[in-house]
């Protein structure tokens, strides 16, 4: 048989050929590297039977497909170690995740991350035993024999789910067994790095009804310094914790009168109402109208937009008078009502219609965490009715105001174009030409996107903006969603040139996404260190004696006429402690004041950033902070 090569080169093999023997064939360096093969584009065991002509790439530690494959692995040792130590546990699921894996385990003793080493322990005496990871295919009735003989009752569960003449894959190192599609690595021994991390609690299958099984999360690293890098950055992402610094500044409070609904204190809305007038100034500029709609509205509606069938498990439902009703979780419908107010041309359109919308969703509690996910959030909506000839246009215009906006805060992103859903309204046809256009739009705007198969809303396609923070990390914001769907369910109308009634196209886009959670990920990209035009506090005056608290309290009467935040010190305490205060409340400028700067109508500057700045008029301050505000640096 031909195997075809990466780099085209064809090799001549016999069939029943493994992907490793022919790794070995090509050079014992590329055979004790390999850790995975692609054959025809699918990524398999190394030790996998060739038996046609194909192409082949044999994966090392470089490849990324490789690095879910070691996670994968990873927690399978996991599991064997488990159930070494604790032979009467009962195994659940193990996938790899983002950055690491876990393992849920029904353990008849209780677990505590103090057990952490003596697992690892045994984790580290598999890997020294180096067992191959062997792929056993099964029938559906073995696989209920084998897992009976354990006595696995949950992956009995999982296999009795699947299909009488199902094909089921087993894995076995050692003596060990586990049920698994793969791949995995071709032996536990190729786990180098690796760390257990935390311990939580995880419903089986997800479902609150059923019991809860003990979740332990791990990572793992083909590199010492790999690892070592990683959990730097986790020390860094543990002091730029959002939960933390938000307590700490004094932005916003979580209580349990209201579990996953944030209060936001003054510092919270001063950060919150610097972002919303940003917002609102640049949707200005862009030709948006604004509009405001009721928070509750009638089952009528949200079943005419398909929410009630679709998303109502995540609705909070209410009874007016004899009315069912629902608390918005989007703004959407509420805007289509406000189009079909009055009627429209063609000359109207584009009509392009923001809201800054409170919306709730029904998340479950052990799902909710700070302001990433919570329960009631301000969404920067908008809806954009067009002509089909003006969509495309639309779209590169809400890319660049989504780039303009992100650029701001210094972050960069990623694009996923996401399709059709399983879960959805409408035809294959307008999928289609939606789809179609979002494609166009991002490839006549030259830019780079990766499909996301199946992912759209249940009404149409999107484009998803993924930020990258400071750090490295990514987040989902922005989405741009192309909608035929609501339209036709609201009947919307325009008259067109022909003098004909037509019905528009719809864009649903968000850029903050959440309001809350973009908060949430700006406090941690700056680590609380916000520019001066987001800092809840701009400006901290310092009166050395109270001989200088008058003029301190007289600039700062200036400075709020002018509207900068700022805040008078007048505390009994030494200057040196309210300077280290000031720096520990992250305030981005300090001006000390004493008998000097009060006899000479001057202040003496301290930044955040570059410490002392000397002496100055207050004018000259006043023109520098102007221009850092209106640069927005």
């Amino acid at each position: 048989m031909k195997v075809t090569l990466k780099d085209g080169s064809v090799l001549n093999a016999e069939k029943n050929t493994t992907a490793e023997q022919i790794a070995m064939s090509i050079s014992e360096g590329l055979a004790r590297n390999a850790l995975a093969a692609r054959i025809d584009g699918e990524v398999v065991d190394l030790k996998t039977v060739i038996n046609k002509d194909c192409a082949l790439e044999i994966l090392t530690a470089r490849d990324k497909e490789t690095r879910e494959i070691f996670l994968h692995t990873a927690a399978h040792v996991l599991a064997q170690a488990v159930k070494n130590l604790y032979p009467t546990t009962q195994l659940a699921i193990g996938p790899a995740i983002k950055d690491g894996f876990y393992y849920d385990f029904d353990f008849s003793v209780p677990i505590t991350p103090s057990d952490f080493e003596k697992i690892e322990k045994e984790m580290k005496a598999i890997i020294k035993a180096d067992f191959p990871m062997e792929r056993i295919v099964v029938s559906r009735e073995q696989a209920l024999t084998k897992m009976r003989g354990f006595g696995e009752q949950y992956k009995i569960q999982i296999i009795e789910d699947l299909p009488a003449d199902a094909k089921i894959t087993l894995y076995k190192q050692g003596e060990f067994y586990d049920l698994c599609r793969g791949p995995h690595l071709p032996s536990t021994g190729k786990i180098k790095y690796f760390k257990l991390t935390s311990i939580a609690g995880a419903y089986w299958r997800g479902n609150e009804k059923n019991k809860m099984l003990t979740r332990i999360y791990g990572t793992a690293f083909a590199k010492k310094d790999e690892m070592d890098e990683y959990f730097r950055m986790i020390e860094e992402a543990k002091k730029r914790d959002h939960t933390k610094l938000g307590k700490e500044l004094k932005l916003f409070s979580l209580m349990n009168e209201g579990k996953g609904f944030p209060f936001f204190l003054p510092n919270g809305m001063a950060l919150k109402n610097s972002l919303v007038d940003y917002w609102r100034d640049l949707h200005r500029k862009e030709g948006y109208v604004e509009i405001q709609t009721p928070i509750i509205l009638n089952r009528t509606l949200w079943e005419n937009s398909g929410h009630w069938e679709h998303y109502k498990d995540n609705m909070y439902t209410t009874k007016i008078d004899e009315d069912d009703c629902a608390v918005k979780p989007m703004n959407c419908p509420g805007c289509m009502l406000v189009y079909k107010l009055s009627p429209h041309s063609y000359k109207d359109l584009p009509i392009r219609m923001a809201e800054m919308g409170l919306v709730h969703r029904h998340e479950k509690s052990g799902q909710l965490h700070g302001l990433f996910r919570v329960r009631c959030f301000t969404q920067d909506d908008a809806h954009i009715f067009m002509l089909p000839e003006q969509i495309t246009d639309e779209i590169k215009g809400v890319v660049r105001l989504t780039d303009k906006i992100y650029s701001q805060f210094g972050f960069k992103y990623k694009i996923e174009l996401s399709t059709r859903p399983e879960n959805s309204m409408g035809s294959e046809e307008e999928w289609e030409v939606a789809t179609s256009a979002l494609r166009a739009a991002l490839d006549e705007l030259g830019l780079d996107y990766e499909l996301n198969e199946g992912d759209g809303a249940f009404y149409g396609p999107k484009i998803d903006f993924h930020l990258q923070d400071s750090i490295g990390r990514t987040w989902q914001c922005g989405t741009i969603q192309l909608d035929f769907q609501m339209p036709q369910r609201f009947n919307l109308e325009y008259v067109g040139e022909d003098g004909q009634k037509h019905r528009p196209i719809m864009i649903h886009r968000a850029i903050f996404g959440s309001i809350e959670r973009f908060i949430g990920i700006l406090i941690e990209h700056y680590a609380g260190n916000f520019p001066v035009w987001l800092a809840p506090v701009q400006v901290k005056i310092l009166p050395i004696t109270d001989r200088t608290a008058e003029y301190a309290m007289n600039i700062a009467k200036k400075m709020k006429e002018l509207n900068y935040r700022c805040e008078v010190d007048s505390r009994n305490e030494k200057i040196g402690y309210k300077i280290r205060e000031a720096q520990l409340e992250k305030v981005p400028y300090m001006i000390v004041v004493g008998d000097k700067e009060s006899e000479n109508n001057a202040v003496a500057v301290r930044s955040r950033k570059d410490g002392d700045l000397g002496a100055m008029t207050f004018e000259d301050f006043i023109r520098k902070l102007a221009e850092e505000n209106e640069k927005k640096i």
